[in-house]
């Protein structure tokens, strides 16, 4: 009997969330749940350890919508704020569960960190501040228990970001360039998870055409794009326009996938 193990879309959307303040176009004023995204983050549960990718600003949101309780490692993919700045709601966690939670993240991350929440990090501490322990990701694979992650580099713009492989699930976003040598890390992934902003050309993600092109190129069985903005267009009619293996991510879209 194969083994498998779960994703859980907490956000699919890009910076700003969608709708998007003041914004009265057709998709932020939508009724259709699938065009309500909260910023971009996903909870991967592989046996009884759980790895949250990024603490969006909508994370004490997230949680509380899915009853998450517990977070065993987080896996950090930048530093901007729409992926990070959630950071201080793991508070709740480490107080559930009484003990540290180790951040894995790259060097730039990590310095962000302690600047944007030096507070944690301060010798006299105040009471109840969250409780990470930092931890670099270079080039080689680590794990988290028994659980192998592969780090994927990737380019937003001239910023270095991380993406992740966890089995065979690879999950990237803000990107919007991959190196060969990249890209052969997430071959043979069952599922590929690809940032995805918009139709229209822009300096630092994947339009849609462009994303498809690479998982076509991959030739992955099931492709799931997020990071999605409202000038994407109503998820129903872009769904409808889609490869058939291919899907706009939505919140609160659970997968199961082979181990």
């Amino acid at each position: 009997m194969k083994k498998s193990f779960s994703v859980q879309f907490l956000g699919t959307g890009t910076s700003t969330g969608v709708p998007m303040i003041a914004c009265q176009c057709e998709v932020c004023t939508s009724a259709d749940a699938h065009n309500k995204r909260l910023r971009s983050s996903v909870l991967v549960t592989v046996d009884d350890t759980t790895i949250l990718i990024d603490t969006s600003p909508d994370l004490r949101q997230q949680f509380l919508r899915s009853d998450i309780t517990n977070v065993d490692a987080i896996l950090v993919t930048h530093s901007h704020k729409d992926h990070l700045s959630g950071l201080d709601d793991i508070r709740a966690i480490n107080h559930a569960q009484k003990k540290r939670i180790p951040l894995y993240t790259n060097s730039n991350t990590i310095a962000a960190i302690h600047r944007d929440f030096y507070y944690a990090f301060e010798t006299n501490r105040y009471p109840g501040l969250f409780e990470v322990d930092l931890i670099e990701v270079q080039q080689e694979p680590f794990f988290i228990n028994n659980i192998k992650v592969i780090p994927i580099h990737v380019l937003h713009g001239k910023m270095d970001v991380l993406g992740f492989r966890i089995n065979n699930f690879t999950y990237i976003t803000d990107a919007s360039c991959i190196s060969v040598c990249e890209l052969e890390k997430i071959k043979n992934s069952e599922v590929l998870v690809l940032n995805a902003l918009r139709h229209t050309e822009h300096h630092s993600h994947f339009t849609l055409p462009q994303a498809i092109a690479i998982a076509q190129e991959l030739v992955i069985p099931k492709v799931y794009f997020t990071h999605i903005s409202h000038q994407m267009g109503l998820h129903t009619n872009v769904s409808k326009t889609l490869p058939p293996n291919m899907h706009l991510a939505y919140d609160g879209l659970s997968l199961t996938i082979n181990a």
